[in-house]
């Protein structure tokens, strides 16, 4: 079963339960589940940073750690939960616990620059490659599967057949 399907399965029998279980009907999220690889050397602590403050942009806390379902609590605070495993990356920050925790909160006193959020938001919608360039032409030579988006509409015929012409 392909990850998609066994999320998609998931969310089914959740949304079953809980309709049944406080009687309500309808579903409980809006769209679909989407994914994107990410380059986790360039991009991981930023992804990180995107989703622990996707409840502050959302107006919902002014502080990732107030948010309940956050592992910012975990990462920036200490607090020990068995879902959540130190990525490599992670554990890089400092060898010391403690010091690694401080340096994940440090992370947070500056905002997500708008390009890099457009990047993000651009390759999870588009469920694309985030990374650099490199790494997603390494990508789609193991793949065949394209990593950036395309040109709109459809490619010209002379371009399929790799013709250009040239004219005055």
């Amino acid at each position: 079963m392909a990850y998609h399907q066994m999320m998609q399965a998931l969310g089914r029998r959740y949304v079953y339960y809980i309709n049944k279980t406080y009687n309500r009907t309808g579903t409980l999220w809006e769209g679909r589940y989407r994914s994107s690889l990410i380059d986790s050397d360039h991009y991981l602590l930023t992804c990180m940073r995107y989703i622990e403050l996707n409840p502050v942009r959302a107006e919902m806390v002014d502080h990732p750690g107030e948010y309940k379902w956050s592992s910012f609590h975990a990462n920036g605070q200490g607090r020990e939960d068995a879902l959540i495993s130190d990525h490599p990356l992670y554990a890089e920050l400092s060898s010391d616990q403690q010091q690694r925790k401080a340096a994940y909160r440090e992370l947070f006193r500056h905002y997500i620059n708008n390009e890099a959020l457009h990047e993000i938001r651009e390759s999870l919608n588009h469920e694309l490659v985030l990374g650099r360039s490199y790494f997603k032409d390494r990508v789609e030579e193991i793949t065949k599967r394209q990593t950036r988006l395309g040109k709109p509409g459809r490619p010209r015929v002379e371009e399929e057949q790799g013709m250009y012409w040239v004219g005055y």
